[in-house]
């Protein structure tokens, strides 16, 4: 199988809003592949990839993870596959502040009711990956920024997904720092053969994905940087 994650005929519209935020887009992701979706502020670009991630429902259309549809699951079995398949970063890290970095990074393995020291030692190896074995047993209060990206993106990672799903993962922090997250991410999708879909309104670390796709009045189109 290489399709990783696939959408036909996607459309969104919320209650209220005459034109649709999304309007039927097909769409692939296969193994491996680095993706970057830009647009414009409330282009629906966070929007798509909720429908990606089954984390929202499409007004209509199929969304199909893993040759799953999505749209036949319940949100139990929705959610068991999205912990086994999929990494999510966002541009504000979301650590729980009363956790260490590793036992955030462990917290997804121990939702599978993985045993602890397992689970642990599995993050400490992630951490290490992604240059935190340093900063292990600190709280996110102590971390910096960048960062503590950095242990969210450990975090997205542990589970060894089929993809990671990115949304504006650098847009909070500063240039140098953001670029080195991105160049990271971009590192370890090569290393890991995992798919990568990052949604980002900086052109410049758009530019050194694989591909780039611009979301504009409700369609997916694809460009050359």
């Amino acid at each position: 199988m290489n399709s990783i994650i696939r959408c036909a005929g996607l459309n969104k519209t919320y209650a209220g809003l005459d034109v649709a935020v999304l309007n039927g887009i097909d769409f692939q992701v296969d193994k491996g592949e680095q993706i970057a979706i830009v647009g414009a502020s409330g282009s629906g670009k966070s929007t798509l990839l909720h429908l990606l991630g089954g984390l929202d429902t499409p007004s209509s259309g199929e969304v199909a993870l893993l040759d799953n549809d999505l749209n036949q699951m319940t949100e139990a079995k929705k959610g068991q596959l999205r912990n086994a398949s999929l990494g999510f970063v966002y541009q504000f890290h979301h650590l729980l502040p009363e956790f260490t970095a590793i036992e955030n990074v462990a917290m997804p393995l121990l939702i599978r009711r993985m045993e602890r020291e397992q689970a642990l030692s599995k993050a400490r190896t992630m951490l290490d990956k992604v240059g935190m074995s340093h900063r292990v047993e600190h709280m996110p209060s102590e971390l910096s920024g960048g960062e503590r990206q950095r242990v969210a993106l450990a975090r997205a990672l542990v589970t060894e997904p089929a993809a990671i799903l990115a949304d504006e993962p650098t847009g909070n922090l500063d240039r140098v720092t953001a670029n080195q997250v991105f160049d990271l991410l971009v590192e370890i999708n090569a290393v890991l053969n995992t798919s990568l879909i990052v949604v980002t309104h900086d052109l410049e670390l758009a530019s050194k994905m694989q591909k780039q796709y611009k979301l504009e009045d409700g369609k997916l189109i694809q460009f050359s940087s």
